[in-house]
């Protein structure tokens, strides 16, 4: 079984409307979050084996405002110019490259591909709110075959959610 969780960058700064949009910084409120968020993963005892995420600042502090508080080393995430802002085939193709003895997957990227892919996979939702995260389990063993087909929406998460808590 694969488990895969999507994990939208946090809240990114707006401050310099100039800067180049691959090297925006998270605002206040993404440093916030983003480590609540990893703790709401670490309560319910989501450790990754593996996380891709883009490039991008945001995505980048994102991952790794994750994986210290998850306790994953920071040199093993796998930083990928192809999640950003990439389509949702093209975010399936990258999961596709990962090897298959890691089977909890992390992707951190951006927004509407996450999204879409979310609903592609059958998680139907409007948005993928920044921070959050949405999983899947899947009946399979290899990480080319993950489809819609042998998606279970596992979990959905995000800073608001007040259920969750």
């Amino acid at each position: 079984m694969k488990k895969l969780v999507l994990c939208r960058h946090a809240k990114s700064s707006w401050e310099d409307p100039y800067l180049e949009d691959h090297k925006r910084p998270l605002a206040l409120r993404g440093l916030r979050d983003a480590p609540y968020m990893a703790q709401r993963l670490k309560k319910r005892a989501i450790f990754p084996d593996a996380i891709i995420s883009s490039d991008a600042e945001r995505a980048k502090a994102t991952a790794l405002i994750t994986a210290e508080n998850l306790h994953f080393p920071k040199n093993e995430i796998d930083w990928r110019r192809g999640l950003y802002h990439s389509a949702a085939q093209n975010i399936l193709s990258e999961i596709a490259q990962t090897d298959n003895r890691h089977d909890v997957l992390f992707v951190f990227g951006h927004n509407p591909g996450l999204t879409e892919l979310v609903n592609f996979l059958g998680g139907h939702i409007d948005n993928l709110p920044t921070c959050g995260q949405f999983g899947f389990t899947f009946n399979t063993d290899r990480w080319t075959d993950i489809s819609a087909a042998s998606a279970e929406v596992w979990l959905y998460d995000y800073p608001k959610n007040k259920a969750a808590i």
